[in-house]
């Protein structure tokens, strides 16, 4: 199983990324897609997650507005459009799995609640 994340990069505060996050090794319609953050010294948080089966979304409140996730299952693809980006954006993004038959929606910002993680790709906002 592998969850190849990228897209990440340095950016400007106000300008926007693209994250990518591409699986393979799994079924990927049977997975919810999530993305979490690190920044040095922090615990890792939730982003945005969105479920397979329904189509649903969740955001976090530090990102709503400004984030927005989609995916594409013929490409087995999750994307994390990031606009207005500020400095507290930085952070290493990762993506991770959740298998939608064990957990819900509900779990989405629990870390515990993902079976796959991918490697992360580092997102800089300059002031």
């Amino acid at each position: 199983v592998q969850l190849q994340a990228s897209g990440g990069g340095l950016v400007q505060a106000g300008g926007s990324l693209r994250l990518s996050c591409v699986a393979s090794g799994i079924t990927f319609d049977d997975y919810a897609i999530g993305w979490f953050r690190q920044a040095p010294g922090k615990e890792r948080e939730a982003v945005s997650c969105i479920n397979s089966n329904d189509g649903t979304t969740y955001y976090a409140d530090y990102v709503k507005g400004r984030f927005a996730i989609s995916r594409d299952s013929a490409k087995k693809t999750v994307y994390l459009q990031m606009n207005s980006l500020k400095t507290e954006d930085t952070a290493v993004y990762h993506c991770a799995a959740r298998r939608e038959a064990y957990y819900s929606g509900t779990y989405w910002t629990s870390i515990f609640a993902y079976d796959y993680w991918g490697q992360g790709t580092q997102v800089t906002v300059s002031s």
